[in-house]
């Protein structure tokens, strides 16, 4: 099948591993990305909390960009997924809203292509058997809880994103490349997101809880599909807290055994791969 790509500043930045990890099981999955020409800031976390039609815009004038290709727009970061289906929401639902903000970015927006993270691509297009069918390096021994967050499933008639209660892809993925995947209530509890920079404290709290019941399910590292989550999880837990995490597609790369899977542990602040190496898995 045949994508648009929109990665994103996070991407492209402190998020780089996701990036590189998602490229690369997507050549795996037979899945072809094409990048969105001339793509820009979607305005995630900031620019909806200080102008609710510049938060509009930017995430307008991507969607008109990626319509120019009139496929389904895979959208991996979280922060983003979320700013364009706001968008997408309020410019189908408020006509007058979508003139003006058409006047502002200078194009029509149709409405017409689908806003989808690859989880959802990987589940429902790809397919689960094929999937495990791809792996050569089953994760035996590794023991993950999933961590969706707010961002991809909340709230819920926006982001109509799986069950948003108690979200069940993620887990399956996990499974079907053979982790061991723990059960707990946590998956949609907050991180903090962007609180990390002007309220640290509440961060080091808020990861310090996900981390103590992620022990407490059983599990031995985390999984996340978000990288402002990943940020705070792998950098804000205090130091006797702290837990492997990874992007889903870090670990499916390597189950696969793709070149180069490794490498992205190395841009991890909390090193994972001490557990990789007890586990053998690397």
């Amino acid at each position: 099948m045949k994508v648009s790509y929109y990665p994103g500043c996070s991407l492209h930045a402190t998020g780089k591993e996701y990036d590189q990890s998602m490229k690369a099981i997507s050549r795996a999955l037979d899945i072809e990305l094409k990048e969105v020409d001339d793509w820009s800031c979607c305005g995630a976390s900031s620019a909806h909390s200080t102008n609710f039609d510049l938060s509009i815009a930017l995430s307008a004038r991507n969607l008109v960009a990626a319509e120019k290709e009139a496929m389904d727009l895979m959208v991996p970061c979280a922060a983003c997924f979320n700013r364009f289906k706001t968008a997408e929401h309020h410019l189908k639902a408020d006509k007058e809203l979508k003139s003006k903000i058409e006047g502002i970015i200078g194009a029509k927006y149709q409405g017409g292509i689908a806003i989808r993270n690859p989880i959802d691509i990987i589940y429902n297009d790809v397919g689960l058997e094929t999937l495990a069918a791809k792996v050569v390096k089953p994760l035996t021994g590794l023991k993950p809880v999933s961590y969706y967050g707010c961002l991809l499933l909340r709230p819920p008639e926006v982001c109509q994103f799986e069950n948003y209660e108690n979200p069940f892809m993620l887990d399956r993925i996990m499974g079907s490349v053979g982790a061991d995947v723990k059960n707990w209530s946590y998956k949609t509890d907050c991180c903090g997101g962007s609180l990390a920079i002007s309220k640290t404290a509440i961060v080091v709290e808020l990861c310090d809880k996900l981390m103590s019941a992620a022990r407490e399910a059983g599990a031995n590292c985390v999984v996340t599909a978000c990288p402002l989550c990943m940020a705070n999880l792998d950098m804000r837990p205090s130091p006797d807290m702290k837990l492997p995490v990874f992007y889903f597609s870090e670990l499916i790369s390597l189950a696969m055994g793709l070149s180069g899977a490794q490498e992205t542990f190395k841009s991890h602040i909390f090193d994972p791969q001490p557990l990789l190496r007890q586990l053998n898995l690397i």
